[in-house]
């Protein structure tokens, strides 16, 4: 994330987290630099199945919302690279 723009990554992340609930999703968090590094946020979010994850992808290209929060980025450039990483979760 960019530094410099806290304020408006805060914006883009709370605009995300109810769109990965409404595709399935389970959305467990951003979290925002704090101590360190002051450039790496982290969202952790799950899916029942990769297969469902895609779904996702797919179906928040066309949803209007899922647009409006990538125009929030693109009018903020609230962050300056994106990484993804899948993994196992472990739950209690």
């Amino acid at each position: 994330m960019d530094p410099f723009k806290v304020e408006e990554f805060e914006h883009y992340a709370k605009l995300w987290i109810p769109l990965v609930e409404k595709f399935g999703g389970e959305h467990h968090g951003y979290f925002l630099p704090h101590e360190g590094a002051s450039n790496i946020a982290v969202a952790l979010f799950s899916f029942p199945s990769l297969a469902e994850y895609e779904t996702y992808r797919t179906e928040a290209a066309k949803d209007p919302a899922c647009q409006a929060a990538m125009k929030h980025y693109r009018d903020t450039k609230c962050y300056l690279s994106y990484e993804r990483s899948f993994m196992k979760p472990v739950f209690g």
